[in-house]
């Protein structure tokens, strides 16, 4: 797998500066030092880097795998020198202030360069990843101490983090966690129980790691009241920074799982001999309020490590099919002797690869244009503005994780597909991608969690004014795009998927508000994925209608075959894909109930 069949550069452009004109950025001030070039330039050596270091570990980091013997968790012996490498790139905090270690680059130029860095080998990244979690919960919450000592270390990589939320018998039911603390004479407190399924949980690439643990005080109240957050690192990291004690905190397993096998995932131990220290961070029972800090940035990555996935398979797929000759064009199917083609020529591959390509192209806007929100939030003056960007994030937030963590690994098995035979095998990339994706719809919260999310809590914030603004933003594409040949033939539908989201939003509240939960929630994931299709429709008008804007006034030659493909995939999306979505909303307008009211027994073994 080359770079080129991870990320193409040429859409990312696209969406960058044609779309959402992220150049715009730099007349804020805090932008003012960056201008195009210096984007181009961070975007290129992720790329080589990507190339050079992290590709060559993709299939041996799997093979190699991580070793658990007595305790000690070894990563692949591949990922070690990348690892340095990558810390000193200062590939970890892009988008943060310089004072703190970051680059301070827009989010949405960070997301383009993650796309290589997460998207040739979400292992290896993820190492680092959660440290980077972490230290912004403790840029937040933390105090002047607990930043002094950790933000740096975190945001550099030189100490990695995790998140030690789920426990055995707890799973997604955080609430009912067993963890507990109690407060110690000399300010600090000591922690007592298991967690599982710990991303990262132990490893030897870095000195030191810092875990954020979810716990019970002794006496708090029950359920998710009653959590609070604690910061236990592995070494005990003395006052004045340096490293005291082994702590009590230690790996007592890892997981063997379908993908992502270059990845620790530990079972994780604490208080076992009695004396696992750690720091309170932020205030006492608001553990979740903080966690969720870093579990909404968790749950952006996800979105981004889906589609990433995605775009590496879609791409690989493309090549296979130009390069593979396999089988006679249809018009010469009988003709024995008309030579091969490659399959791409095939009617039915064409069809696949097109529905990969609207995927990938939509859930890339996606993902971009929530970063784009951030940077919105983070450059404006006006609080109105920072709020609705801030709003909009929460909004759509679960879609994209969600959303994208489905999408994304149905365009891995359609790539599998596209290889035939071929794709099944370990000698290519695609059947990895695929087991490396699935994760993606489970971890920080699966497909349904996010959807209860969506429809319990974002739906109607300000009383469902943030999800009106989203309708609005969309009708204002539509009415963009109407006022061009090559788009508003598309605009009557993209208004009815409107509408009709407005429709579902409105049937799926109803139902909330009437007290029918059982039957809203089991529809709750349908009205996620028919929002998903809606955003998607969105971005892939917004593209084309950029693209025909473009062609219209006149645009290089070398660049008419791409922008008619953005073009065409909008078509293709709209004629063949959304009409599914149409009747995907009348069975959801139906509120049929029996999954919700048919007897246990009735689901027969």
């Amino acid at each position: 797998m080359a770079a080129q069949h991870v990320a193409d550069r040429r859409d990312i452009d696209f969406v960058l500066f044609d779309q959402f004109h992220a150049e715009s950025l730099t007349e804020h001030a805090m932008y003012a030092d960056f201008n195009r070039k210096t984007f181009d330039m961070v975007i290129s050596e992720a790329r080589k880097f990507a190339l050079k270091e992290l590709l060559p570990t993709y299939a041996t980091g799997d093979r190699q795998g991580v070793q658990f013997d007595r305790g000690t968790v070894t990563p692949p012996e591949c990922f070690r020198r990348p690892f340095d490498l990558f810390c000193q790139g200062e590939w970890l905090a892009l988008s943060e202030e310089p004072e703190l270690g970051g680059q301070g680059l827009p989010f949405i130029i960070s997301h383009a360069a993650g796309e290589y860095l997460i998207g040739t080998n979400f292992a290896f990244s993820s190492y680092a990843m959660l440290g980077h979690g972490a230290g912004k919960m403790i840029e937040h919450y933390g105090t002047e101490e607990q930043k002094k000592l950790f933000i740096k270390k975190l945001y550099s990589g030189t100490w990695t983090g995790t998140m030690l939320l789920t426990e055995p018998d707890a799973g997604s039911d955080v609430g009912a966690l067993t963890t507990s603390a109690r407060r110690n004479d000399d300010g600090t407190w000591s922690l007592y129980g298991t967690k599982a399924f710990i991303t990262s949980g132990d490893h030897d690439l870095t000195e030191n790691i810092i875990h954020p643990v979810l716990a019970r005080i002794e006496g708090a109240p029950a359920g998710t009241k009653g959590i609070s957050i604690f910061l236990v690192p592995k070494i005990w990291v003395n006052e004045d920074g340096s490293l005291g004690e082994p702590n009590d905190i230690v790996c007592t397993g890892i997981e063997e799982k379908m993908g992502l096998h270059g990845s620790a995932t530990c079972s994780m131990a604490l208080g076992s001999k009695g004396a696992c220290r750690g720091l309170l961070l932020g205030e006492e029972n608001k553990g979740m309020r903080i966690m969720f800090t870093m579990m909404n940035e968790a749950r952006l990555g996800v979105g981004i490590q889906a589609f990433s996935h995605a775009s590496a398979a879609y791409l690989l797929a493309l090549e296979y099919a130009r390069t593979r000759k396999q089988g006679r064009a249809i018009e010469e199917a009988l003709d024995p002797t008309a030579p091969s083609v490659p399959i791409i020529d095939h009617p039915d591959v064409r069809r696949m690869l097109l529905e990969m390509k609207c995927c990938v192209d939509g859930m890339r806007s996606f993902a971009y244009y929530i970063a784009l929100l951030m940077d919105h939030h983070r450059v404006s003056d006006a609080p109105d503005v920072q709020e609705l960007s801030d709003d909009l994030v929460g909004l759509l937030t679960p879609v994209l994780k969600a959303y994208n963590g489905i999408k994304g690994y149905e365009v891995c098995i359609k790539a599998i597909q596209v290889f035939g035979g071929a794709g099944y095998l370990r000698d290519y990339t695609v059947e990895q991608i695929a087991r490396d994706c699935k994760i993606a719809s489970i971890y920080e919260g699966t497909d349904g969690i996010q959807a209860m999310d969506l429809l319990a809590r974002k739906l109607g914030m300000k009383k469902g004014q943030v999800f009106m603004e989203l309708l609005n933003r969309m009708n204002r594409t539509i009415e963009d795009a109407a006022g061009l040949a090559a788009t508003q033939p598309l605009t009557d539908n993209a208004s009815m998927a409107v509408n009709r989201l407005g429709d579902c939003a409105m049937a799926m509240g109803q139902t909330l508000l009437g007290g029918n939960l059982r039957t809203a929630f089991a529809h709750s994931l349908p009205f996620l994925e028919v929002m998903g299709d809606a955003v998607m429709a969105w971005m892939l008008l917004w593209r084309a209608a950029t693209a025909a804007r473009k062609l219209e006034t006149g645009a290089p030659k070398k660049e008419i075959p791409y922008l008619n493909g953005q073009i065409k995939g909008a078509e293709f999306f709209f004629a063949n894909l959304l009409p599914v979505t149409f009747g995907k909303m009348d069975a959801l307008m139906a509120l049929g109930d029996a999954a919700v009211t048919m007897e246990d027994k009735g689901f027969g073994g």
